[in-house]
Parts: C-alpha cells; sequence; structure tokens
C-alpha cells in the first residue's frame, strides 16, 4: 500500500469512529471496523516512520461533544484487541517476558505468581463514576479517554447506580452503561443495544433517560480503593454496593484461560444483554506496572473478540425493494436461523455485484452470520456449482417504477415518528395517497384537505380529521426534525440538530459554503458534500419554498433572547396545564436559564404540574422554591 492510500484509511477509520462514538450511529458492523484498525496496524508495523499521533491507533476514538467536559483524573483507555487463541498465546508469552526482566525480579514479581482475571466484555458505554465520603457526585463518559462528558443527572436515573455506597469512601470506578434486551424490545428506531444505551444516556432531559430502563455493570477501580488484586478489587466493589461484570474468574494457565473464553463464547446467546467479546487482566496490580503500557493501550490486558456466529441455511427468495435514494436493493430471504440470541431470516445482499462474487441464486445452500452480532449477512454459498446456472440478476425496473418506488420511501421517511412524526401516516395510507395522485412531493402533504381524504377508499370523518390535525401540528416541529425528514444521504438526528445548532435557519443551511459545512463539529468531506449538492438541488429549493408557503416552520431557535434567567436552574416535573414540557423549558432557556433533569442543591426553582412526585418531595425536603406553571409564566413576565 502507498501512503496515499495509508492516510486514506485513516481517514475511512476516522469517519467511523464519530460515527460510533459521537453520532451513535455506526454504518458498518463492529467485525468490519476492527478488520479496518487491524489492517491499519499492519501497515504502521511496516512503515513506522509513517505514523503520526493522530492515527486511530494511538487515541481512543471519541471525543466530549454533549453537555459539560469532565477531565478524567486516571484516563480511561481502550484495549489491544486479538482475534484468535493463537494471538492470546503470544499475548502471553510476552506478559511472561516482560515479568521475567527484572534484574532482580521481585518474589511477587515471578511468571509463576502471573494470575489472569477474565471478564465477559459488556457491549455499551463506558463510564466513570466519582464518589466522595461514599456519596456519587459525578459521572462522565469515556469520551477520548482524558475528556469526557458530565453525564451525571442521567445516571441518577439507572437504578444499579448506587448513589451512596456502604461505606464511606473516595472513589471512582468504571463500568459499562447498557441495555437489557427486554428494555432494547419496547424501544423502536435504534439499530442495536449498545447505539440505544448510548442515545439514551446523551439524553438532554434525564426523565427520558429513566424512562429507557439502563443498567450498568462495573470493572474496574479507576482511583482510591487501596487495592493490589484485581479480584480482590471487584469483590470490594460488590461489597460497596455495585452491580460487578458477572462471570468473571481467575486463572494461573492461558490454555485455561483459553478454554474459559470458549465457553463465554457459547453462551453468549443466552445473556439478558449483549456482549461483544472477552476481557483477559493480570490479575496483580504490581506486575502491571512492571509491564507497562502503550500510548494508547496496557500491555497487561486484552479484548478478545468472537469472530461472527455462522449458520447454514436455503435461500428461498431475493427480493428487490427500491430505497429512497432510488438504488435498488436485492435482500436474501431464507429458512430461519438463529444468530446471536436471535431469529433471522432475511439479509441485504447490497447490489449486483455481492450478488456475482457469492455466486448465489435461489435454492442455494448458503452460509449467514451476524456481523458483530447485528447485522445480517450472506457469507457464501455452499451448495456445489451447477452447470448453465448462473448468479441471480436483478431484474430491471422502469425509471417509473423505480421513482414511484423512491418517492414512497421519501414521503414514508418524512412522516415518521424520529422526523416530522406525523401521527397516522404509515405505509398503506401513504401508498393510497401518492396512487391517488393526490401526493407527489412532501410539500403536498400540507396541501391536503378533509375532502381529498375522505374520497380514498377506508377514510371516514374522524380519521380524516385525525390526519388532518396531524399534518398540521407538525408544521410547528423544531427545525431539525424537518432537515432530518428531508431525507439527505448520510443526515441522521444527531447531525441535523449540529446544522441546525450551527446556522439557525433553513435559509442559511441553504446557502452555506462547503467551507461552512465542513467546520461543523464532527462533520466530515462526505457529510458536507452531501449537505451541499442536496441544499442547491432544484427540487429541493422548490419543496421548500412550499413547505414555507404551507406554514412549516423553518427556524431554529438557539439564541438567547435575554439574560433574565442567568444562573439560573429550573427543574421541570408532572403535566402543566397549558405548556408543553418542552415549549417550558423552551421559554426558560431563551431567557438564559437552565433546564436540569434532577433535583439537587443547585437547584432555583421546581416547576410543578399534575402528577408531580418524587422530585416535588425532594424539592420539599431540600426547601427549594416550588412554583406552578402561572409562577413559571409570571417569571417570564416579570423575571
Amino acid at each position: 500500500m502507498d501512503y496515499k492510500k495509508y492516510l486514506e484509511l485513516i481517514e475511512t477509520i476516522k469517519e467511523h469512529n464519530n460515527n460510533y462514538y459521537n453520532l451513535d450511529s455506526p454504518t458498518i458492523s463492529d467485525y468490519d471496523y476492527d478488520m479496518l484498525l487491524r489492517e491499519l496496524e499492519q501497515i504502521e508495523d511496516w512503515n513506522p516512520d509513517w505514523v503520526t499521533p493522530d492515527s486511530p491507533t494511538q487515541k481512543v476514538g471519541g471525543k466530549a461533544v454533549f453537555g459539560q467536559k469532565v477531565t478524567h483524573k486516571v484516563q480511561l483507555g481502550s484495549l489491544q484487541d486479538v482475534f484468535s487463541y493463537d494471538e492470546l498465546r503470544k499475548f502471553d508469552e510476552k506478559i511472561q517476558k516482560a515479568i521475567g526482566e527484572g534484574n532482580p525480579p521481585q518474589a511477587d514479581l515471578r511468571p509463576e505468581a502471573l494470575r489472569y482475571v477474565v471478564e465477559p466484555k459488556i457491549d455499551g458505554l463506558s463510564v466513570a463514576l466519582e464518589y466522595e465520603n461514599g456519596v456519587f457526585i459525578r459521572g462522565a463518559t469515556r469520551g477520548d479517554g482524558l475528556v469526557g462528558e458530565d453525564v451525571t443527572e442521567n445516571l441518577r436515573t439507572i437504578k444499579s447506580v448506587p448513589q451512596k455506597l456502604v461505606e464511606s469512601v473516595d472513589i471512582t470506578v468504571r463500568g459499562e452503561v447498557y441495555m437489557s434486551h427486554d428494555s432494547f424490545a419496547k424501544l423502536e428506531g435504534f439499530a442495536n443495544p449498545r447505539n440505544a444505551a448510548a442515545g439514551s444516556l446523551r439524553q438532554k432531559d434525564a426523565e427520558v433517560t429513566a424512562s429507557r430502563g439502563l443498567d450498568i455493570f462495573v470493572f474496574n477501580i479507576q482511583q482510591g480503593g487501596d487495592m493490589t488484586k484485581h479480584q480482590k478489587s471487584l469483590e470490594y466493589m460488590d461489597k460497596l454496593g455495585f452491580n460487578v461484570v458477572p462471570g468473571y474468574k481467575t486463572f494461573d494457565n492461558i490454555e485455561l484461560v483459553i478454554e474459559y473464553i470458549e465457553k463465554i463464547g457459547e453462551m453468549r446467546g443466552t445473556f439478558g444483554f449483549d456482549i461483544d467479546g472477552a476481557v483477559i487482566k493480570v490479575d496483580d496490580f504490581a506486575m502491571r506496572e512492571e509491564i507497562g503500557y502503550t500510548s494508547k493501550v496496557p500491555k497487561w490486558a486484552a479484548a478478545f473478540k468472537y469472530p461472527p456466529e455462522e449458520k447454514e441455511t436455503t435461500l428461498l427468495e431475493i427480493e428487490v425493494n427500491v430505497g429512497r435514494t432510488g438504488a435498488l436493493t436485492p435482500v436474501a430471504i431464507f429458512t430461519p436461523v438463529t444468530l446471536a440470541g436471535t431469529t433471522v431470516t432475511r439479509a441485504s445482499l447490497h447490489n449486483q455485484d455481492i450478488i456475482d462474487s457469492l455466486g448465489v441464486n435461489i435454492g442455494d445452500r448458503i452460509v449467514v452470520r451476524k456481523a458483530g452480532d447485528i447485522i445480517p449477512e450472506v457469507v457464501r454459498r455452499v451448495s456445489p456449482p451447477v452447470l448453465g446456472r448462473t448468479p441471480f440478476k436483478i431484474p430491471k425496473v422502469s425509471p417509473e417504477v423505480a421513482k414511484a418506488a423512491q418517492k414512497l420511501r421519501e414521503i414514508e421517511h418524512f412522516a415518521s415518528r424520529d422526523a416530522m412524526n406525523i401521527d397516522g401516516l404509515g405505509e398503506a395510507i401513504v401508498k393510497q395517497l401518492v396512487e391517488s395522485g393526490l401526493v407527489e412531493t412532501v410539500a403536498d402533504l400540507y396541501k391536503l384537505t378533509q375532502d381529498d381524504l375522505l374520497k380514498l377508499e377506508g377514510f371516514k370523518q374522524k380519521s380524516a380529521d385525525n390526519l388532518i390535525n396531524a399534518i398540521k401540528s407538525s408544521k410547528s416541529n423544531t427545525l431539525d426534525r424537518l432537515v432530518f425528514g428531508l431525507g439527505i444521504k448520510g443526515i441522521g438526528r444527531r447531525s441535523a440538530q449540529l446544522l441546525c445548532e450551527e446556522f439557525g435557519g433553513i435559509n442559511a443551511i441553504m446557502s452555506a459554503s462547503l467551507e461552512d459545512l465542513r467546520k461543523i463539529e464532527n462533520f466530515g468531506e462526505v457529510l458536507a458534500e452531501s449537505v451541499y449538492e442536496f441544499m442547491r438541488a432544484e427540487s429541493t429549493v422548490s419543496v421548500l419554498t412550499q413547505l414555507r408557503e404551507s406554514g412549516v416552520n423553518m427556524d431554529y431557535e438557539t439564541k438567547v433572547k435575554s439574560d433574565t434567567f442567568a444562573g439560573l436552574t429550573f427543574v421541570l416535573t408532572g403535566t402543566l396545564p397549558t405548556l408543553k414540557r418542552e415549549d417550558a423549558k423552551a421559554m426558560i432557556e431563551s431567557r438564559g436559564g437552565k433546564c436540569a433533569g434532577g433535583v439537587s442543591k443547585k437547584t432555583d426553582y421546581v416547576v410543578v404540574g399534575e402528577g408531580a412526585g418524587g422530585k416535588l418531595e425532594k424539592a420539599y425536603a431540600l426547601d427549594l422554591a416550588v412554583i406552578d406553571e402561572a409562577g413559571l409564566l409570571k417569571l417570564l413576565r416579570e423575571g
């Protein structure tokens, strides 16, 4: 590989890091990402003079982008990955060699004293929890390992995060916030439990976090505790009241370690949560210091990544779908198989090139897997070649059919929950509206009348009224929902918010230069070009003009109108008589105030409505100012 391709690989990995750590929206599986990183590591081994400090091999992928930043007292590093048992044996050889190089070695540092602790590697979001005198005072995400995001109030909503420990100690522990399979099953709109956990922990409203059913396992003491062994530290954290990583065991032989890692791999489909590997750590802390660290990872620990589970099945059908960008996507439909604990019946075949490379056709025996335990994919054909049989060919779709299908996907996306959230405008209704000629673009939704709907099969007066009202209600949505709903390639909910926060209104977004777009935090060249080209398309300009004329909100309220509430912290709880909570929050923030998710001594006003519970009780206990909606409105008027 030449140097130019090396740099391109770095940029590709950085983009995936940004999608995973900062946008909570990965576009490739963990396994494929690991393979890219492994390729980069090999290139740098061959060409050490190419390595720069900002290479993904030299630093943790995330960075603090949400809320107040917290500098970790002890770095939250990552781990070196291994993908085979032979690599584990080499890891053990290096450990033994490092321990044996003491001159002279201490009695407790001899190789024969070496023990490993093996733990399941929980697939979630890494955090640090700080306690003073046994009381929880702060929690932060890992970020880049040195600086993370303050998510204290959101962590307080997780029942397994102790607010007070059994002992009055000063201690910082590290854990993994995760979402169980049961909690994940109740949610929509997330690709996997890890993404759901990350998105839920980083909510601006702690009550949203509380509703998501998050949990945590702790696995490390970062500071305090005065421990000398890792196993003892796990036992001590359990005694203090933490929910400690389950299933850990200690071994004095690498072959026993391998046996146990294999056993964890066989059991992972039975857990009530996701794991993405197993972690092996040297037990003795003095040994760890002897072994040392690289700039990115400790040399005394490794993460074993399980290969994707594979199953053989029969290809029953290849379904061809038209996406909202117009692309034809073939999907393999096969006899059900169980992978990573779930039943799988379909997997994307991506395009004709992939089908040709696999050589598959309907009726073939195929091997499928869940890459990274998330995304089903067809790995290979196992049926013997048949003379004259060729791979499946995606049928040609007329431009008219493709355009119609694309139109349906665009409108469905626009009306979806995370976009304009138009209740009642599902796939079947969208199809009716398009086929009847009533709706050509999303702008036509706002021109619909009750009479139009009553002409369609299945609509009665009430259902027509409900849909028209839902469409009208969506006009006042925040601009980021509209931007996401437009279906710009690569733009998810978070990146839509970043766009709106940066420019404040649709006109400014439409006129933004490529250079302006590139400057947005976490935006890269690909996203910037995608937005730039989309916003300058004639069809986009036409649709946005019509939406504006229909009264759809085109502005993003981010600027503070006054500093009347500067320095004041409000907590909203219960249902207010006339104001929606998000509206009340916007009013407070527009005057420089801050809205917190939980009540504390730092809270200035608790605004209560019907159904206020624990927060109201805590407000009285702390002798805080409690007001109702009328009191809030008076404050807003009079300051």
